[in-house]
C-alpha cells in the first residue's frame, strides 16, 4: 500500500493529467501539437512560470505574495516611463530590478518585523504597487523598445534547434536551481520546517525571519524581471499590465500540490501546474473559447487544487481511525 501511495501523490497525478491534456489536444484540435503553437503556448506562460518559482518557495514556507502581478505592472510602467524620458534600456533594467527588490523588502519587513500576516500585507501592497504604476505612467502606453532586446522575449525567437523560447529556457534553468535549493539543501529543509511549524523551527535554531525576508525579496526581484519580459513580449508598457496574473500564479502552484498552509509540496508539481494551466488555456483559445470562460476554468482548478487534497486527507484519517477502532475491539 505504501508503494502505491508513493506513486499516486498529488503532484504525480497532475503530471499525468498534463500528459493527458496534451494527448487529448493533439488528437482533437488541429494545430495544437505544431511546434509554432507550442512555442507560443510556452511563451504565454513565461511570466507566470518565472513568478511561480519563488512563489512555490514562499508557500512551502507558509507565506504568500499577492503583490507579484502589481510589481510586474510597476516594473513595466517604470520601464516605459524611463524609456519615454530618454533613458537607455541598459540602465532601465537594473533600476526596475532594484525596485522589485525594494518592494519585496517592504513586504518582508512588514511580515517579519511588524508581525503582520503575509496575506494581509500583500493585499495592501498589491494596491500600493499598482497605484505607483499609475503614477509612473498614467493611462498612456509606451512602445518602440529596442528590437535587439524585444526579439528575445517573443516566441518567434527560440533556442536553435528547438521550439523553446528564450524566456522559457531561462525559466527551465531557474527551475532546476530552485528544485536543487528546495529539495537538496539545508535551506530547503528549513523552508519545509518553517511552513510545517514555525515556532518549532525557531526553537530549532532556524533563522525564520531572515528566511522569510529573503524569500519576499527574491519574489519581488523575479516579479520585476517578469515585468520586463512581459513588456518586451507585448511591445507595450502599461500601468495595467499583468492585472489578475497573481491568481493564475497561485492557482498553478496550488494545483501542483503545494499546500497553502505550508510545509508540503514539490517544485516539480508546481511546474506541472503551470504547464497544465498554460496548455489548457491554449487549447481553449484554439477552440474559440472566450477569455471569461478561461478565467472560470482557472478558478475551478484553484478550488479543486485546494479542496481535493483536503478531502483525500479527511477520508484517509477517518479510515485510519475506523481501522484503529476495529483493531482495538478485536
Amino acid at each position: 500500500m505504501s508503494t502505491l501511495t508513493k506513486y499516486l501523490r498529488w503532484d504525480t497525478a497532475v503530471g499525468i493529467l498534463l500528459i493527458a491534456v496534451f494527448l487529448a489536444g493533439a488528437g482533437t484540435t488541429e494545430g495544437f501539437a505544431d511546434t509554432a503553437n507550442l512555442s507560443a503556448a510556452l511563451d504565454d506562460t513565461a511570466e507566470i512560470a518565472l513568478i511561480a518559482l519563488p512563489m512555490t518557495l514562499l508557500v512551502v514556507a507558509g507565506q504568500v505574495d499577492l503583490s507579484v502581478a502589481s510589481m510586474l505592472g510597476l516594473s513595466s510602467a517604470l520601464a516605459g516611463s524611463l524609456w519615454d524620458a530618454g533613458w537607455t534600456f541598459e540602465l532601465i533594467v537594473p533600476i526596475c530590478l532594484l525596485t522589485g527588490v525594494l518592494g519585496g523588502l517592504l513586504n518582508g519587513w512588514l511580515v517579519t518585523r511588524v508581525g503582520l500576516p503575509s496575506l494581509a500585507v500583500t493585499i495592501g501592497t498589491l494596491t500600493l504597487y499598482r497605484g505607483l504604476a499609475s503614477v509612473a505612467l498614467g493611462d498612456k502606453a509606451v512602445a518602440d523598445f529596442p528590437e535587439s532586446y524585444a526579439q528575445w522575449a517573443r516566441y518567434t525567437e527560440t533556442i536553435p534547434g528547438t521550439f523553446v523560447p528564450y524566456p522559457v529556457a531561462l525559466f527551465a534553468v531557474l527551475a532546476v536551481v530552485a528544485a536543487v535549493v528546495l529539495h537538496c539543501t539545508g535551506f530547503g529543509r528549513s523552508l519545509y520546517a518553517v511552513g510545517a511549524q514555525e515556532d518549532a523551527a525557531h526553537f530549532a535554531g532556524i533563522r525564520v525571519k531572515r528566511i522569510k525576508l529573503a524569500l519576499f525579496m527574491v519574489s519581488g526581484l523575479v516579479a520585476s524581471f517578469a515585468g520586463i519580459v512581459y513588456t518586451l513580449r507585448y511591445g507595450s508598457a502599461r500601468a495595467d499590465n499583468g492585472v489578475g496574473l497573481e491568481l493564475v500564479v497561485i492557482a498553478s502552484v496550488l494545483l501542483g500540490g503545494v499546500d497553502f498552509d505550508g510545509g508540503k509540496g514539490t517544485l516539480g508539481g508546481a511546474v506541472a501546474g503551470v504547464l497544465l494551466i498554460g496548455l489548457l488555456n491554449n487549447l481553449l483559445t484554439l477552440n474559440d473559447v472566450s477569455n471569461e470562460i478561461q478565467v472560470i476554468v482557472t478558478g475551478l482548478l484553484l478550488i479543486a487544487s485546494v479542496l481535493t487534497p483536503r478531502v483525500i486527507t479527511t477520508v484517509s484519517e477517518r479510515r485510519h481511525r475506523r481501522n484503529a477502532a476495529t483493531a482495538s475491539v478485536s
